[in-house]
């Protein structure tokens, strides 16, 4: 795409974090912006300020692990501003634990908002998208989770992993169609959002019920410092919002990361045992502020 404004982006995890930024760059660009996330106090806030800039916006409580919520948010969007150009299937939570003791209810928790979540916008707005005949593009939100493995949070690798693998072939099949719509999936590393306060939101359904083990809390708070150094929301969103007008599939706003990309790579080509690696250095690097942080 290389003409955004009028255009209309649809972004899910608006109220916060890398979703929250996103909606304002897009309404930099002069888009009107549909907001869906699933605090609505939060969400009616951040559509305040976007509507404060003067740009047209709506909000849309969404559930995205619901399929019929997603429906809805895009019958929302069509009844507003009568089409769909831009979609950024961004919602995301996260659970720790290690993988035998994360629970049925974590894993249908992480699983349907990180991945159904991006199966359903898929599902729902490339339709849409296809029967405009107009310039389109779908952002899918996975992370450097979905390149890399590490301990501790095997249903957030597993749905990023997941959305990596769905964006590829979605790209493929456009591209077989000669579609005018395009894909990117984002993978950044470490962003200072608050999604490790997801829970605030997790569905009583679904309640944690995982018990704690001994260095749990030690090594959330290390989780939660390797955040809060990590890349500004607003940097990544700039990077997004590029990456769409370039048509750039692959979005690393973290390219240090790439050389631990290489390296699973590699380990799977010599079929070796998958290891670690350097990452003790990547995180000494980050908490020094010495990585993370590159556009």
């Amino acid at each position: 795409m290389k003409e955004f404004r009028d255009k209309v982006a649809v972004v899910t995890g608006a109220a916060s974090g890398i979703g929250r930024a996103l909606t304002q760059r897009f309404a930099r660009a002069g888009m009107k912006v549909v907001l869906a996330d699933v605090e609505q106090q939060a969400l009616e806030q951040a559509t305040r300020e976007i509507e404060a800039t003067g740009a047209a916006a709506l909000a849309v409580r969404t559930d995205v692990s619901q399929a019929a919520a997603v429906e809805r948010l895009a019958q929302a969007a069509l009844d507003k501003f009568g089409a769909v150009h831009v979609v950024c299937n961004n919602a995301g939570v996260v659970t720790s634990a290690p993988t035998w003791m994360q629970t049925v209810a974590d894993w249908d928790w992480v699983i349907g908002v990180n991945l159904w979540g991006v199966i359903h916008g898929v599902r729902v707005f490339t339709p849409i998208l296809l029967s405009q005949g107009e310039e389109g593009h779908i952002v899918n939100t996975a992370s450097m989770a979905g390149m890399i493995n590490g301990p501790g949070a095997a249903p957030y690798n597993v749905s990023k992993f997941g959305v990596v693998a769905l964006s590829e072939s979605l790209h493929h099949e456009l591209t077989m169609l000669g579609a005018p719509v395009r894909v990117s999936v984002l993978c950044p590393g470490f962003v200072n959002t608050n999604i490790f306060d997801a829970a605030r939101n997790r569905p009583a359904a679904l309640a944690e019920t995982a018990p704690k083990l001994p260095g749990a809390e030690e090594m959330e708070q290390l989780g939660r410092r390797l955040l809060a150094a990590g890349s500004p929301p607003s940097q990544v969103a700039d990077i997004v919002f590029e990456a769409i007008r370039a048509e750039r599939f692959y979005i690393f706003p973290h390219p240090d990361w790439k050389t631990y990309i290489r390296s699973r790579m590699e380990d799977i080509l010599e079929e070796r045992t998958p290891a670690l690696g350097n990452m003790d250095e990547v995180l000494s690097r980050l908490l020094e502020g010495k990585t993370g942080n590159q556009g």
